[in-house]
C-alpha cells in the first residue's frame, strides 16, 4: 500500500521508523525489535539507511520482511550522496525487485573526508537529483522526502530553504516527513509558510521521543533542534534519573502527538529508535484516540 494513500484518509494513526544494524552480527537482534513494533500494527514503518549506505543490504531485508510476513507498508529510506548512478541505480532495481513501492529520498549526510570538496563532479549532490532518478526509474513509486521545520542546516535562510523544498516537491516528491522538533508551533508556522509557497503535499510530522539524557545533546547536534524551556525544565529535573526520563520523555513526545491530532494532523512518525518498549507505551497512551 502506498504511503500517500494511508497519509490522506481522515482517520488517524501513528507510524514509526526503525533502523537497521551497522553488522551482519547485530542483523537478527535488529530484525526481532522491528518485527515486535510491526506486531503493534503502526500504519506504515521506515527503515532507514546507513551512512554511505553501509548497511542498504540490511535497509531492505528489514523492510521487504516487514511488507511480507507482517502485511506493513514499508517506507525504505534510500540516500545518494557521493554514490554512483550506477550504484543507485542497481539499489532502485533491488527495491522495485522486492516489491517496495514507497521510497524516501534523502541526499544524506556528507562523509567527513569529502566535506569541504568539489561537489560539481558528484553524480548526486542534492535529494532533488535522486528524486528525479526514482520518479524515472518507476513513475508508480510513491515518494517521500526530508523537511526542516526550522530550517536546514546548510541553508542560509528559510526562504531559501522552502524554494528548495519547492523544487523537491515539483520534482515528484508525494509527500514530506519532517525532521524531529519539540515545540509544536515551530511545525504550525512552518506549514502556514510552505502553504503560502505553494506547497500542498502532505506533510508527515516526526516526533523523536528523548528517554535518557545522552540523547539531546546528539539529537540537537543531528538536527540543531530548538528545545523549549518546558523541555529543558524536564530534563533538569528527572535527567539524572534513566526510569523517570524515560516516562517523562515517552509522556512528553505523547503530547507533542496529541496536540498535532487535536490541530488536524492525521498521521504522526514516530523516530522509535527501534525500542518496541517505548513505541508500545506511545501507542498504549494514545489507545482510545487511535480506536485501538
Amino acid at each position: 500500500m502506498k504511503i500517500i494513500d494511508i497519509i490522506t484518509k481522515e482517520k488517524l494513526s501513528l507510524s514509526f521508523e526503525v533502523f537497521p544494524p551497522k553488522t551482519e552480527t547485530g542483523f537478527e537482534s535488529v530484525k526481532a525489535a522491528t518485527e515486535e513494533i510491526a506486531r503493534l500494527r503502526p500504519a506504515f514503518m521506515s527503515v532507514t539507511y546507513g551512512a554511505g549506505g553501509g548497511t542498504s543490504r540490511y535497509t531492505l531485508d528489514i523492510a521487504k520482511n516487514l511488507k511480507d510476513a507482517y502485511g506493513i507498508p514499508a517506507l525504505e529510506h534510500l540516500t545518494c550522496v557521493s554514490s554512483t548512478k550506477e550504484t543507485v541505480r542497481q539499489r532502485i532495481a533491488e527495491i522495485k525487485e522486492a516489491g517496495i513501492e514507497n521510497v524516501m529520498a534523502l541526499r544524506g549526510d556528507i562523509p567527513a573526508e569529502m566535506r569541504g570538496s568539489d561537489r560539481s563532479g558528484w553524480d548526486y549532490r542534492y535529494a532533488i537529483d535522486l528524486v528525479c532518478e526514482l520518479r524515472e526509474a518507476n513513475p508508480d513509486f510513491c515518494i517521500g522526502a526530508a523537511c526542516y521545520p526550522e530550517i536546514h542546516p546548510e541553508s542560509r535562510d528559510q526562504k531559501e530553504d522552502i524554494g528548495y523544498l519547492r523544487e523537491k516537491v515539483d520534482a515528484g516528491c508525494d509527500f514530506l516527513t519532517t525532521q524531529m522538533f519539540f515545540d509544536n508551533n515551530l511545525l504550525y508556522n512552518f506549514l502556514y509558510k510552505i502553504r503560502e509557497a505553494g506547497i500542498t503535499v502532505p506533510v508527515v510530522p516526526g516526533i523523536m521521543p528523548i528517554t535518557n539524557a545522552n540523547q539531546v545533546t546528539r539529537s540537537i547536534e543531528l538536527s540543531g533542534s530548538f528545545m523549549p524551556q518546558r523541555f529543558k525544565s524536564l530534563m533538569d529535573k528527572f535527567g539524572s534519573d534513566p526510569a523517570a526520563m524515560k516516562q517523562a520523555g515517552i509522556a512528553y513526545a505523547t503530547d507533542q502527538i496529541i496536540d498535532l491530532y487535536a490541530n488536524g494532523i492525521t498521521n504522526v512518525h514516530v523516530y522509535s529508535m527501534n525500542k518496541p518498549d517505548i513505541a508500545a507505551k506511545i501507542q498504549a497512551n494514545l489507545s482510545d484516540i487511535l480506536g485501538k
